[in-house]
């Protein structure tokens, strides 16, 4: 794997879904025993999850990641929280952008990157219904519009 890139292994759907993401952070994660061996294999959930801060750390809260199979008494609790590694610059910002009404932290991706496991965060505003609908509508003229060059292309 090539320095600086990262293999994705949970991506949060949801989040871009519900939530005009306005910026991004990269942040690490502190992990328990067995939890990155299960990271690894894939076994991580981000739909639910989202971050808080307390005592000014950052933390991620609901993100399951499944007991690793071959663990035995070591295995971790799979939706304890976790603490993000982040400056106090990062954080500061975060917690300034976050007194908005309707603002969020939300988890969007887990990769690995250079054998860390890190978490990209985005602070985004909630949509409303009509926002919902209006992206689905040009994501599907979006779509309209490429099917029908690939169809022009190819006479």
């Amino acid at each position: 794997m090539a320095k600086g890139k990262g293999k994705v292994l949970a991506v949060n759907k949801k989040a871009n879904y519900d939530f005009a993401i306005e910026e991004t952070i990269e942040a690490g994660i502190v992990l328990q025993g067995t939890e990155i061996k299960s990271i690894r294999n894939g076994k991580v959930q981000l739909r639910d999850a989202f971050v808080l801060i307390r005592n000014n750390e950052a933390w991620i809260s609901n993100m399951h990641i499944s007991p690793y199979e071959q663990g035995n008494q070591f295995n971790h609790d799979p939706v304890r929280s976790r603490k993000l590694l982040m400056h106090k610059k990062q954080i500061s910002t975060l917690i300034g952008q976050t007194k908005e009404k309707g603002t969020a932290i939300v988890p969007l991706k887990m990769y690995i990157k250079d054998g860390f496991a890190k978490v990209l965060v985005g602070v985004g505003k909630g949509k409303k219904l009509y926002d919902k609908r209006h992206d689905l509508k040009e994501k599907e003229a979006k779509r309209e519009m490429q099917r029908a060059f690939k169809d022009k292309q190819q006479y």
